[in-house]
């Protein structure tokens, strides 16, 4: 298998957004009967598909409060160490306003305001994601977004977990919307008569979510159209094998469409990683989910020299990349393509998932040849500033009637002579 092989097999093969035509009428009946029909629709959506009927959208204060009476204190504990380390990287990543002035008393710069609300999806049923909560949240806080609204779809008794509630509660979301699915991203998307429009929404889903977030984007802004999870490990002779399988299954346990690679220049590693997959796939809670990841999109590429493993890891563009090799900081210079970039033994994905502070919503597919992870921008816009003086003005009409007569805009040269003119009168 070539490189080229490899990257259709493991990443091109599971490009799957645009979905089935009857995925996609569903998603487009969905919407309209949000925007037609609002908080009914709404009611009507989350009955149908999350198997009950909400009196209200909007999760209580008794219900926060009863979440914390059930949560685990160790969990608590481990939590908030975790939105410390988190907020203290997307700290790092704000930006100011800035004005510069030129010697002609022309003044020009950029102005940085925060969205006013957006909107969080996190994915429910039976499972909880606090971590989506916090990487989330937290960089639109930061960036100084006013509103926040999370939406995530109710059990069928009409609740969230305490895992949801309490994280919620701990970075100060006070708006969480019960509703899932399409249903969700068109009612944040378009408002409704209790759920206020946002200006972008974050946050994965299944695929009803994907299309939607892709339908309405325009309306309102997104984060990315995220694929399933995808891990490559790049391993020399000193890598364990126990390490790199056990973080190849770390992510091959998200999804059956999960990708898994180990891109390595030793044919022993590349054995012994294959035999501990298969030992460590035997006790794995989620095994069947992982062993069809690994069967379908899975694969072990034995490269000849470290360079050609390079360009492999960096054609995959992977959503997450470790470098279990020697030295991986004098390899990091040759990374161009990837999520993030996890150097060492100690650096297991699950730490960047979790614990270590970068965002974990990162571009899949292949898509980390030109987009990058969520970050506290996401959550901005800028404006340019231009103060023109009259001296610059006088230095450059000429320049700029003569640019707009090239495009055949008589009018934009018209503007600026008429002032000339004007003065000159």
């Amino acid at each position: 298998m070539n490189i080229t092989e490899l990257r259709k097999n493991v990443s091109l093969a599971r490009n799957l957004e645009s979905g089935t035509h009857k995925e996609r009428e569903s998603v487009e009946a969905i919407i309209s009967k949000i925007r037609e029909n609002g908080d009914e629709g709404l009611k009507d959506l989350t009955e149908l598909y999350d198997g009950v009927r909400l009196d209200r959208f909007f999760v209580t204060e008794k219900e926060i409060e009863d979440a914390y009476q059930t949560f685990n204190e160790k969990s608590l504990q481990s939590l908030r160490k975790a939105i410390t380390t988190i907020r203290a990287f997307h700290e790092k990543q704000k930006q100011q306003s800035w004005i510069t002035t030129h010697e002609d008393g022309t003044m020009l710069g950029q102005k940085i305001t925060a969205l006013d609300c957006a909107g969080v999806y996190v994915p429910g049923g039976t499972a909880a994601y606090p971590s989506t909560i916090m990487m989330n949240v937290i960089p639109a806080q930061e960036a100084g977004v006013k509103t926040i609204i999370m939406a995530s779809p109710p059990d069928k008794e009409g609740n969230l977990t305490p895992a949801v509630l309490v994280t919620a509660a701990e970075l100060g979301v006070s708006r969480i919307l019960k509703a899932g699915g399409a249903q969700a991203i068109a009612a944040l998307a378009y408002g409704t008569e209790s759920v206020p429009q946002v200006d972008k929404i974050t946050g994965p889903g299944n695929i009803f979510v994907a299309l939607a977030k892709r339908a309405v984007f325009g309306r309102v802004d997104i984060d990315m159209i995220a694929g399933p999870s995808e891990i490559v490990v790049l391993a020399d002779e000193t890598a364990r094998p126990d390490y790199a399988a056990a973080d190849m299954l770390s992510q091959a346990e998200h999804d059956e469409r999960s990708s898994a690679v180990l891109v390595t220049t030793s044919r022993e590693i590349a054995e012994k990683t294959t035999a501990e997959l298969e030992k460590q796939l035997e006790t794995l809670p989620r095994k069947e989910i992982a062993e069809k990841a690994l069967e379908n999109f899975g694969a072990v590429y034995l490269a000849k020299t470290m360079d050609e493993a390079v360009d492999a890891v960096n054609q995959l563009a992977g959503e997450h990349l470790e470098l279990l090799v020697d030295d991986p900081h004098a390899l990091l210079g040759k990374i161009r393509h990837a999520g993030a970039i996890f150097l060492g033994s100690y650096s297991s994905e699950p730490v960047g998932d979790y614990m270590a502070g970068p965002n974990h919503v990162l571009p899949t597919n292949g898509t980390a040849r030109f987009s990058s992870p969520l970050s506290v921008d996401d959550f901005t816009k800028k404006s340019s500033i231009i103060s023109y003086s009259s001296r610059a003005f006088y230095e450059n009409v000429e320049d700029i009637a003569e640019i707009a007569r090239l495009e055949g805009l008589e009018g934009h040269a018209r503007a600026v002579e008429l002032r000339r003119k004007g003065e000159e009168q």
